[in-house]
């Protein structure tokens, strides 16, 4: 049982798909398949990864538009792929799941949903850590007079033109729609709480030649896409370690302020004051030029509140507006956001990730026996591709299911110290890292960061090539029944 239909439901079903495991069902609570690249339609909506390397390795598109896809273009692909690698009778559309719960007596998960239950062997939660938006808990925001929305939920019923319009959040989405908003509003006021460090975006347009030579030479994508790997690993490498190696970054960051801002007062504004990469660096070409628009104002102050006519600051100035538009980012820290999962002798996953989530591997948690997230906590990327380690996980996967499809074997279940240990050392390795020095959606208000891989994603290759039986409790058939007290001694 997979839920969602994202880059990672769909890249663990293909997988089993190509193993010849056909016995799985794929729960997804909207119309369509697409995950974050069908919720978010914003204007400018964008990867800032380029496709090459943003795509399924086994499945390159030689018809991607340009270098950096945009929301429709990658929301098409996994569209394709999904119906290529005969998906859609898997699907389940419109069902919202809810919980699930581990049956120790049948050695089944019993996944609850809007519409009834569903029993399945293994349990693969795949509903992504930038699946929930965030709302910033601000005094007031129920009062605004106006249309408000979340840039997740963009409302393109809302016509901008002319209109006094406030964005609060300079987050990745704020920084492609603005400039998409910028020449249609009346006049546009960003409220930004810390600025982001913005690079170039080395985007291009594929030519018809481009599109021949990749339809008939495959493997000529195959060296962009090594490229890109390779200086994400370099990034990584700078952000985990050896923040010497991300000066480079700087200085050319401080190069593209200077260039597109002229305003000396605007450029202190947009001036980052913290370490390269703490926060997650974007990419853009016209964010800075659209901030330096007449009809742009930055403002910095502390917002207090939100009025029936605007955002009032700290320092008592109310800023009018027509329309709020949230650029307030997600709910990275909250995996699986509200469902209700319960493992061995009733215990809640909840109550486990209480202060900070944590997985084998991103994967496997000890007491919850076939259960095998997508990615799970400490699986994102400071830089690289997130269908990358999503490809390492379905493989993982796919390796478990062949492990059980055994007769003699009924579950799995990590081991808790092998568990323990791993963690401890994502946490030993993280407080080496650049994500520990500032506040941001990669860590938890204690300071914990419970999202990023603290590692060069070849690495996660290499830990997760091959599933060591070793590393969890095999549980064989008639032992189920047995599962609580085997666990317990362990």
């Amino acid at each position: 049982m997979i839920v969602g239909s994202g880059f990672g439901g769909i890249g663990a079903a293909i997988e089993l798909k190509r193993a010849g495991f056909d016995d799985f069902v794929i729960l997804e609570r909207a119309a369509e398949v697409g995950g974050v690249w069908r919720e978010n339609t914003y204007p400018g909506a964008a990867c800032d990864i380029p496709s090459p390397l943003y795509s399924f390795s086994y499945e390159q598109n030689p018809h991607w538009p340009k270098r950096y896809s945009r929301q429709p273009d990658i929301h098409a692909y996994l569209q394709r792929v999904a119906r290529k690698y005969g998906l859609t009778p898997h699907l389940r559309f419109g069902v919202t799941v809810t919980g699930a719960t581990f049956d120790e007596r049948t050695a089944r998960w019993r996944v609850h949903t809007d519409g009834g239950d569903y029993e399945a062997r293994v349990f693969v939660p795949a509903v992504g850590q930038l699946s929930r938006p965030m709302w910033p808990d601000i005094p007031g925001r129920e009062t605004f007079a106006g249309r408000a929305f979340h840039s997740a939920r963009w409302d393109h019923g809302c016509d901008l033109t002319g209109k006094r319009v406030a964005v609060i959040g300079t987050g990745a989405s704020a920084i492609q729609f603005v400039p998409e908003i910028q020449p249609k509003a009346g006049h546009l006021t960003v409220f930004q709480r810390t600025p982001p460090y913005i690079m170039a975006k080395h985007d291009t347009r594929y030519r018809p030649w481009q599109h021949r030579l990749f339809r008939a030479l495959p493997p000529s994508q195959g060296f962009g896409r090594l490229r890109i790997f390779l200086l994400a690993e370099y990034a990584t490498y700078a952000l985990t370690g050896k923040p010497w190696l991300a000066k480079g970054f700087e200085l050319r960051a401080a190069q593209l302020r200077r260039r597109y801002v002229k305003d000396r007062a605007l450029r202190a504004k947009v001036k980052p004051g913290y370490q390269m990469g703490c926060k997650r660096i974007l990419f853009t070409n016209d964010y800075l030029p659209a901030l330096a628009k007449p009809n742009v104002t930055v403002e910095t102050g502390r917002i207090a509140e939100i009025t029936p006519r605007g955002v009032r600051t700290a320092d008592g100035t109310e800023h009018e507006a027509d329309v709020l538009v949230y650029g307030t980012g997600f709910a990275a820290t909250d995996f699986l956001g509200e469902l209700d999962v319960r493992g061995l002798g009733g215990r809640g996953l909840a109550d486990d990730w209480a202060k900070g989530a944590h997985a084998y591997l991103g994967m496997a948690v000890p007491g919850f026996p076939n259960l095998f997230c997508v990615y799970g906590p400490n699986t994102n990327l400071g830089a690289g591709s997130i269908v990358y380690m999503i490809e390492r996980q379905a493989r993982y996967l796919r390796q478990a299911v062949e492990a059980l499809s055994k007769p003699d074997v009924s579950y799995l279940d990590v081991h808790p110290g092998v568990e323990r240990r791993f963690d401890e050392e994502m946490r030993r390795r993280l407080k080496r890292s650049v994500w520990t020095t500032c506040s941001s959606w990669y860590r938890q208000d204690d300071g914990r960061v419970t999202t990023n891989w603290p590692g060069l994603v070849s690495e996660y290759h290499r830990r997760t090539r091959k599933l060591d039986l070793g590393d969890y409790r095999v549980a064989g058939a008639k032992l189920a029944s047995e599962s609580r007290q085997s666990h317990e001694r362990q």
